[in-house]
């Protein structure tokens, strides 16, 4: 029989949690990537997710946004309803419509499209018209879209890029395509964001207002962040909990003051050009 899991057991009906994972594993070939992860977060968390290159951080983003499905375990997630739902068994678009959105660590845009037909894709998830409307072309299907527009533009004005809405993608500077990824996120309306090294290939000057802005849209979306990055000044200086994986397994968790310190972590940095200052 298998083990119930302890959301299983209480219902998961713990307030203010958003997402429970029960011991997620996953299995390539004969290699196990990730072995027992688990967490639990809370709503309007930010919690960082750590460890050396080759840690399995980014194949348990890959897990909880349906890219890849666990060998093992479950992920449980209350959606924008209060309903709670199993989500390890559903593919990415279906998780979108959930609540939960994503960034990738190579920067997924479409490159041919402009600037803000990139937030208009992720936003028409948020239609409020019939079918029968966008065929025929009524006038609450302008109303709609024209609503739609304005908060696709809103959104690229939050993140200073609005100026650029007609360019293409593929023509911004790194770091705003960085922006247009995080904003076209956004844009699905997530309870959840996942942040897979948001701020990488970014300069000094880009990442303090990558943090200033993560900050902040945490505010002002009511959101939960679960972000992985290698910048540890960044980590240090946002999360407000940190999880450590060091060869697909988690080493350590607890607040930025208790990982710095903690020698399982530093252990696990030894030779890492990553690696925390003490």
């Amino acid at each position: 029989m298998a083990k119930k899991s302890e959301a299983s057991r209480h219902g998961f009906r713990i307030p203010d949690v958003l997402l429970n994972v029960e011991d997620i594993s996953i299995v390539f070939g004969g290699l196990r990537a990730v072995s027992n992860f688990s967490c639990r977060l809370k709503k309007g968390e930010l919690v960082g997710l750590i460890g050396p290159n080759g840690a399995g951080k980014t194949t348990v983003f890959n897990m909880l946004s349906g890219v890849y499905t666990p060998t093992e375990g479950e992920i449980l997630f209350t959606d924008k309803n209060g309903r709670t739902v199993q989500v390890h068994n559903r593919k990415p678009h279906q998780l979108a419509k959930l609540g939960i959105a994503r960034t990738f660590q190579n920067i997924r845009l479409f490159g041919n499209l402009s600037v803000l037909d990139n937030v208009l894709i992720a936003i028409h998830m948020q239609r409020r018209i019939g079918p029968l409307d966008a065929i025929f072309r009524t006038p609450a299907f302008y109303r709609d879209d024209e609503r739609l527009r304005k908060k696709a533009v809103e959104l690229l004005e939050l993140f200073r890029i609005a100026d650029k809405q007609d360019e293409s993608a593929s023509n911004l500077p790194y770091g705003e395509q960085r922006k247009l990824e995080i904003a076209r996120a956004l844009a699905t309306d997530p309870a959840l964001l996942l942040l897979d090294e948001p701020a990488a290939g970014m300069n000094p000057q880009e990442t303090r207002e990558l943090m200033e802005l993560i900050s902040f849209i945490r505010k002002r979306f009511d959101l939960t962040i679960l972000l992985i990055e290698h910048d540890m000044k960044l980590v240090m200086g946002i999360c407000e909990r940190l999880i450590v994986l060091d060869y697909g397994r988690v080493i350590a968790t607890g607040v930025p003051e208790e990982i710095r310190d903690n020698p399982a972590v530093i252990k696990a940095y030894l030779g890492e050009e990553a690696m925390i200052d003490a």
